[in-house]
């Protein structure tokens, strides 16, 4: 079994998390730039067996596709193209951000942790994977 990677796409920065060998619990990886982001998952899949990637899928309340799927569906369509063979999963992420926040300051982070961007960023992929291993319990 591998591990089943997540990434949170932003407009500058992707928040990457991995679970365990086992696909049990998530944990933050990495936060790239877009341009970073490609090369380091080829990198990572060549050390690491990976049986999914999943991407947050940004929605507004009504469901719809929000603003950000602008950007990220050029980027997903590039990942798609670097890697045939992957399944690559799109996973609701309302609220992820707000539950970041949430989740550093439930962990008693400082607030000067809590303005970190990319450990925000690190926590929503953490959360989007999150979601996604109870979805399949």
């Amino acid at each position: 079994m591998g591990r089943l990677l997540a990434i949170d796409y932003g407009q500058r920065r992707c928040g990457i998390a991995a679970t365990d060998t086992l696909q049990i619990t998530a944990q933050p990886v990495a936060t790239l730039s877009q341009g970073e982001l490609l090369r380091w998952i080829q990198e990572y899949i060549s050390r690491e067996t990976v049986d999914k990637i999943i991407v947050g899928y940004p929605r507004d309340m009504h469901g719809n596709d929000s603003d950000s799927m602008r950007f990220i569906t050029p980027a997903l369509g590039r990942l798609r193209k670097a890697l045939p063979g992957m399944e690559i999963v799109m996973w609701d992420e309302r609220f992820t951000s707000v539950l970041a926040h949430r989740a550093m300051l439930e962990a008693g982070m400082t607030r000067t942790q809590r303005r970190d961007k990319e450990a925000v960023d690190r926590m929503a992929a953490v959360i989007i994977l999150n979601s996604y291993l109870d979805s399949k319990k």
